[in-house]
């Protein structure tokens, strides 16, 4: 591409339009070349060609032969023409779709590395997600038929015991017997022996039951349809709640009478837990529907047929809303006992697929995994297959964008050598071609980036400055007051910091300890420091009481902080004569207080009493504020440590965003409580910066030591060593 003269610019600014004259590839101007075509020969050819078929239509069978060949003719040229215009209109939409260079970027990103994998991991997620469900439903099917079985098995073995000639004289010994042996397994199952309905000789002798029955209001009657034997799984209901019952029953013939022996195992409790645990699944809730009789065909089963029941032995009667796993659903046959008709079930549970397939892995057929290794050779053809294709593409795309990207990398080496007239050539009808003018045009401009450079080494100076009054504006050296030694350090994340603190002097034997944290970093938060530090200074004369100077400090702020701006802060007073440490805290960081060695056993005590932070634009803030601040007094003796710090020392950050903490802290200094202050200020910044490692400092670190030591008759007021 030869380069284009470009018109003035104003110093210090890219021309980022094309220059004048320079031809055009946009897009705009390829849709004006298309709007143009109908005015073209080509355009008035289509609308006369698409105009003498509407006649020949109009006129039909009344058109001459020789009309109908002219037709045919004008099909062919539309077809052609239609052609032209599509290859048109595809290359426009690839020239529109393709003109940035992030989208061939994308675009290839997407055919090499995002399609295949979004391919086959759908496949494999949706391949698993029906084999569990499928195997899972059939595992689930195959226990309500083992519970079904046994309750057939027992009442089977309940008749054979009861055909002897004993065993009607003792029917609910018998009875009795039969459930003890199946009590383990099925701690609710029920027996009975019932007879036929119609049967004389057989009523008078009656029936027995064993078993607690708590599923239903009694024993199932003889029911008419029941010949031989019959087994299913059936509903049944009791005072409002609903069970699911595993029923089996055997007839028998007793001096030709006729009897039935009923077993019912509800499936619930213990038996669900079994059928979860065998399975790897938790069961949910059953959903079942009342069998349509002969009498109800004509007329459609009412929505009350429909029931659910929980069938969890988590939640009682309560249906289960599990978590965690896949929800599935089992169809089932559902028999209506008066009159053997069946219905539809279903039963809803999750599989827990790593309680599922922890059994099958580790005692799964080798059959089965041959299977599924030919259907993992295949589906790896399959991606080997798209990835080449997607290869091919994706570099048929990064073809046209290397050789650009090559030239100007070249122009970018000689402009980083000094030379500013080097102009660079990319031959491309895209985003790199505009690339190259704006290029071009940047070269022109670089001395005034370089004042750019000299602007903001200019400023940067001045923040210097500015970071040496604001540390001048904090307590220099080491504070001396009787019987107390103070410690203390502030480190901005920038030039300038929000972090303050403050030592008052209230008497002979008082003084005052700040820390606050103005929210926000930089020079505004420097600015409301230098202010929070007047207010201090002066009504910490006025309030003896931490609560009361830290409600007035919030009634002021709370006023001249704007709406993003708030600042924690915990101010405390120790009197030496009165031996206690008063102290309130306004939504600051805890306060870390290390008793001496013979105090307390030594161990830190984290003190975090309630408050809210200063400076916020809250209707009715300040009585909110007074009411959740609190002010509390510890009795203070010698070697006893008090630490005040900012967030800036527990939310310390390393390269894996884990925080320094205050468990950390606490932990560092009960160690270490016995060092001078300077010594353990030093330790508690350097296990910070080791921790830290190479991560950039994210806020202003501060901390304030405070050791009591012996008590003194009285002294000086307190004073900084300069």
């Amino acid at each position: 591409m030869t380069p284009q003269s470009s018109p003035p610019t104003a110093p210090g600014t890219l021309p980022l339009e094309r220059p004048e004259g320079a031809s055009s590839s946009r897009p705009d101007t390829q849709w004006a070349r298309v709007r143009g075509t109908a005015s073209s020969p080509l355009g008035r050819v289509l609308l006369l060609t698409v105009g003498f078929k509407l006649v020949v239509s109009v006129l039909g069978t009344a058109a001459a032969g020789w009309l109908w060949v002219l037709d045919t003719a004008g099909t062919i040229v539309l077809v052609v023409a239609l052609g032209y215009l599509l290859a048109r209109l595809v290359g426009l939409l690839q020239r529109r779709l393709l003109w940035r260079v992030r989208r061939k970027l994308v675009l290839s990103y997407i055919f090499i590395g995002f399609v295949p994998i979004v391919l086959i991991v759908s496949f494999f997620l949706l391949a698993a997600l029906l084999m569990l469900g499928i195997v899972t439903s059939s595992l689930v099917q195959l226990s309500f038929e083992d519970v079904v079985d046994d309750a057939t098995g027992l009442a089977a073995t309940a008749a054979v015991d009861l055909r002897r000639p004993e065993g009607v004289a003792d029917v609910g010994t018998l009875l009795d017997r039969r459930l003890r042996v199946v009590a383990e397994r099925y701690p609710l199952a029920s027996i009975a022996f019932v007879p036929k309905v119609g049967d004389s000789a057989a009523s008078a002798i009656g029936g027995a039951i064993a078993g607690p029955w708590r599923h239903t209001d009694g024993p199932p009657a003889f029911p008419s349809w029941l010949e031989d034997t019959g087994s299913g799984i059936v509903m049944t209901a009791r005072e409002g709640r609903r069970s699911v019952v595993a029923r089996g029953a055997e007839t028998l013939d007793v001096g030709g009478r006729v009897y039935a022996v009923v077993v019912d195992l509800p499936i619930a409790g213990t038996v669900v837990e079994r059928i979860e645990s065998a399975n790897g699944i938790e069961l949910t809730e059953a959903i079942v529907e009342r069998p349509v009789s002969e009498s109800e065909t004509a007329v459609a089963v009412p929505a009350a047929a429909e029931q659910r029941v929980a069938l969890s032995p988590r939640d009682g009667n309560a249906v289960v809303d599990g978590g965690g796993g896949l929800p599935w659903v089992l169809f089932f046959d559902l028999l209506e006992w008066s009159t053997g008709m069946t219905g539809r079930g279903s039963v809803s549970f999750q599989v827990q697929p790593s309680a599922f397939l922890g059994p099958v892995v580790r005692g799964g057929d080798f059959g089965f995994a041959s299977d599924l290794l030919i259907v993992l050779m295949a589906l790896s053809v399959m991606f080997l297959t798209i990835e080449a294709v997607a290869l091919v593409m994706g570099f048929a795309l990064a073809r046209s964008i290397t050789g650009a990207v090559h030239e100007l990398f070249t122009g970018t080496e000689r402009v980083r050598g000094g030379d500013f007239s080097h102009r660079i050539q990319v031959e491309a009808r895209d985003q790199l071609g505009e690339l190259a003018g704006s290029f071009n045009a940047m070269t022109g401009s670089i001395g005034d980036l370089l004042k750019q450079a000299e602007e903001k080494r200019r400023l940067e100076e001045e923040l210097r400055i500015a970071r040496d009054i604001q540390m001048s504006l904090l307590p220099a050296g080491t504070v001396s007051f009787p019987g107390l030694a103070v410690n203390a350090m502030c480190r901005p994340a920038r030039e300038v910091g929000g972090d303050y603190y403050e030592f008052v002097s209230l008497g002979e034997h008082r003084i005052g300890v700040l820390v606050a944290d103005v929210s926000g970093k930089g020079t505004s938060a420097a600015f409301y420091m230098a202010e929070l530090k007047g207010l201090i200074l002066s009504l910490s004369q006025i309030y003896q009481s931490p609560k009361r100077l830290l409600m007035e400090v919030n009634k002021i702020l709370s006023g001249s902080l704007d709406n993003r701006t708030f600042i924690t802060m915990t101010y405390a007073v120790v009197d030496q004569e009165a031996r206690t440490l008063t102290y309130a805290r306004a939504g600051h960081t805890p306060m870390i207080y290390v008793p001496a060695d013979g105090h307390a056993g030594g161990r830190s005590q984290v003190l975090i009493p309630d408050g809210l932070v200063v400076g916020l634009h809250l209707e009715g803030i300040e009585e909110k504020f007074a009411g959740l601040l609190e002010e509390c007094t510890l009795p203070i003796a010698a070697g006893d440590l008090f630490v005040l710090f900012t967030d800036g020392i527990t939310e310390a950050m390393n390269e894996e965003s884990d925080l320094f903490g205050e468990e950390r802290l606490s932990h560092l200094l009960e160690e270490h409580a016995h060092l001078p202050s300077d010594e353990l200020r030093e330790r508690i910044l350097g296990d910070v910066e080791a921790f830290v490692g190479g991560a950039e400092q994210h806020d202003d670190m501060t901390i304030v030591l405070l050791r009591i030591e012996e008590q003194l008759s009285g002294g000086p007021a307190a004073t900084t060593d300069e």
